[in-house]
């Protein structure tokens, strides 16, 4: 039985890159999934929990709880959207002293899932037949490594994908200085972090930047337009939901 799949688009995919969400549901129904998007489903409350605003963050829990219920898996294409569900719904309906809350977002986080993870550890895939011939370099998202813990997952589907020439990045390990709030708080510093990033992916010659998250792909992503670089970003979904049908 095809295991139903619940979309957790996120804001900022919803927002600034809706060809994500879209990739993604492509990608799970090619691989068998029936995909649903709850409609109730909004922000995942990062950006107000890690600025301190706990209380105002606790509805985004609540909601979060009520627009996944029912579902076999909640799956989505960002590692730090994904890890803030994991890490922080639950503590904050804890600091709230909401013990049923805290849980239903402990059962709600456990089914829920980073899109790599859910292809490489659920439904035990990793050539899931997409096709992408360019040179390609891949950026490890820190909340992806450091909180959602997708180890290289993500580089065990680019590896399978037929034509690509993917190249290692040189500190790839280094944050681009997104942070979420913290490039608005602290833009020179953030500015300095992703030059040194742009300037590592220009090394590498590739085509394509690749990432699990759409905000380090804008952040990266401004500074090697505005240099002109000529070097486009892409989110992992959408390499793996590419086949030789689109040529």
């Amino acid at each position: 039985m095809a295991p139903h799949v619940a979309l957790f688009a996120t804001c900022i995919n919803d927002t600034m890159q809706p060809s994500i969400p879209i990739a993604t549901v492509k990608l799970l129904e090619r691989l068998g999934c029936t995909v649903s998007f709850p409609k109730k489903q909004t922000c995942c409350g990062q950006i107000m929990t890690n600025t301190g605003y706990w209380k105002e963050a606790l509805p985004t829990v609540r909601n979060y709880v009520e627009a996944f219920d029912g579902y076999d898996y909640v799956v989505g294409p960002s590692g730090s959207c994904v890890g803030s569900v994991r890490e922080q719904h639950a503590m904050l309906a804890r600091h709230a002293g909401d013990a049923t809350l805290e849980k239903e977002a402990s059962a709600a986080a456990a089914r829920t899932y980073e899109l790599s993870e859910f292809l490489v550890d659920v439904l035990g895939v990793t050539d899931v037949g997409a096709y992408f011939p360019h040179r390609v370099t891949y950026h490890p998202t820190c909340h992806s490594m450091r909180i959602t813990k997708v180890g290289d997952r993500p580089l065990q589907l680019l590896r399978a994908v037929r034509g690509i020439d993917l190249v290692d990045l040189p500190k790839a390990e280094q944050c681009c200085g997104f942070g979420g709030t913290f490039s608005v708080k602290n833009p020179d510093v953030s500015i300095a972090m992703a030059s040194d990033k742009a300037r590592h992916v220009r090394s590498t010659d590739a085509e394509y930047l690749v990432a699990g998250d759409q905000a380090c792909l804008m952040n990266i992503g401004g500074v090697l337009h505005r240099q002109r670089a000529g070097i486009k970003t892409i989110h992992l979904a959408e390499i793996l939901a590419h086949t030789e049908e689109d040529l």
